[in-house]
């Protein structure tokens, strides 16, 4: 019985380091996800979010198109930098250019859910049998792709729209933070490797397994939960600021 040959990833195969920054690749899919994104927003009566979105186009580029996605098919970690970026950067890019409005359809979805079906997303996507999935044909992967980008950008519209009570964006953001750094705990902390993918795919790199396993978890248990904090703070800083500017006007009225 002949050995079950290992797919090849949507990337392609792992490159060289020295190969590296020539692995470059024309992603049909991406571009048209970009068309589509400038497309739609032009056909918009209220065309506000131009900066953001055309910031959201070109990060979204340079994931799929630059030698990180190369990257990603040789380390983990790399993987998962693409990910972070993915939802926690494009997303709320996407979700300034497309906010949501009071008669979104979307409206009527609890935050609650919003944030409880974007962290299952993540969780599942990054268990070990689905990532192998995941990364492996082209469907697989854009389902990957898409599922993270499109429940991050409901979850970030949600939070971003205006009216939202304080409370509730804080305790979204916080949970985010939460389970994102438990899942990078679980990727840190692991005794060995999990992901088939990159057992042979790491050394040329300088790193073993376990090594790029473990980055990928501290990646996912620190940067990853800085855009979260920041809009956090953002929200506090504004409240405070319509606080003093209220308080100011009451004083100068009396």
């Amino acid at each position: 019985m002949e050995p079950t040959a290992t797919p090849t990833p949507y990337c392609g195969p792992a490159p060289a380091p020295e190969a590296l920054l020539y692995a470059w690749n024309f992603d049909v899919v991406a571009i048209a996800l970009c068309a589509a994104l400038a497309v739609t927003h032009f056909l918009r009566q209220d065309r506000g979010g131009g900066v953001p979105l055309a910031s959201a186009i070109v990060l979204i580029l340079v994931l799929f198109l630059s030698p990180l996605c190369a990257l990603t098919t040789a380390l983990f970690s790399a993987r998962v930098a693409h990910h972070v970026v993915l939802i926690a950067i494009v997303a709320p890019m996407l979700a300034l250019a497309f906010p949501e409005r009071e008669r979104s359809a979307t409206r009527r979805i609890p935050l609650a859910w919003l944030v409880v079906a974007h962290t299952a997303i993540v969780w599942l996507w990054h268990a070990p049998a689905l990532y192998a999935v995941g990364v492996s044909g082209a469907f697989a992967y854009w389902a990957m792709q898409l599922s993270l980008l499109g429940s991050a950008v409901l979850m970030w519209r949600r939070l971003l729209a205006p009216g939202l009570a304080m409370g509730s964006a804080l305790f979204a953001y916080l949970a985010t933070i939460v389970q994102m750094g438990m899942l990078g705990a679980l990727l840190t902390f692991a005794d060995r490797p999990l992901y088939e993918l990159h057992l042979t795919t790491t050394l040329p790199y300088g790193l073993t397994p376990v090594a790029d396993q473990q980055l990928a978890g501290l990646v996912m248990w620190v940067p990853a939960a800085l855009p979260y904090l920041l809009a956090a703070l953002l929200l506090v800083a504004r409240r405070f600021d319509r606080t003093d500017d209220a308080t100011g006007a009451a004083r100068a009225a009396r």
